[in-house]
């Protein structure tokens, strides 16, 4: 699972910056807003590397700006493996990609806390990251379902919501591989 959800979430990472960028750069041709030079900058302190003050490298920018999105990609795979798909588990996602930017821009001293920004910068930054969230969650969710239902998504078809009388899927169950039959244990050995 594990593997298929790191190639899929790198692939699902980078679709989603895509529409993303894309989105980014209709909203600045309508609206005049300038690039954001904060990607590079952040990557900048993180890699120790020198510092330039105004315009940033395009190649540094975009190194950031794509890394960073597919990397977060696969958490998204991830979700989408075990069973939690959709639009829900989408909008959970796009509060971890704000969450991330903001760590890291905050860590490194490159941005400000989003409750310091002017609200219209912080209403379009939430909308681009929404994009980013949503397509990339729409294809993890369209890769994972190629591999069947997820360990969550099994356990709920057992009984639909949270029930103290439903345990736990076994292992075999949990991982979609059948319990061997008791006939079969033995004639292995085991059992």
């Amino acid at each position: 699972m594990m593997k298929r959800a790191v190639g899929e979430g790198l692939v699902a990472g980078t679709a989603g910056t895509v529409v993303m960028t894309l989105g980014e750069k209709l909203e600045q041709r309508l609206t005049g807003r300038p690039d954001s030079h904060v990607p590079a900058r952040v990557l900048e302190r993180l890699a120790g590397m020198a510092e330039r003050p105004g315009r940033q490298p395009v190649p540094l920018n975009w190194v950031m700006h794509y890394g960073q999105g597919a990397l977060l990609g696969v958490l998204r795979s991830a979700m989408a493996h075990a069973g939690l798909r959709g639009p829900w588990s989408s909008a959970k996602f796009t509060v971890v990609r704000l969450t991330n930017d903001q760590l890291l821009e905050n860590a490194t001293g490159v941005g400000a806390p989003p409750a310091s920004w002017p609200r219209l910068e912080l209403g379009v930054d939430v909308l681009h990251k929404a994009v980013y969230g949503f397509v990339t969650g729409a294809v993890a969710d369209a890769l994972a379902s190629r591999s069947g239902p997820g360990p969550g998504q099994r356990h709920a078809a057992r009984r639909m919501g949270r029930h103290t009388d439903v345990g736990p899927l076994s292992r075999d169950e949990a991982y979609g591989r059948r319990p061997p039959d008791r006939r079969s244990r033995r004639r292995s050995g085991r059992g």
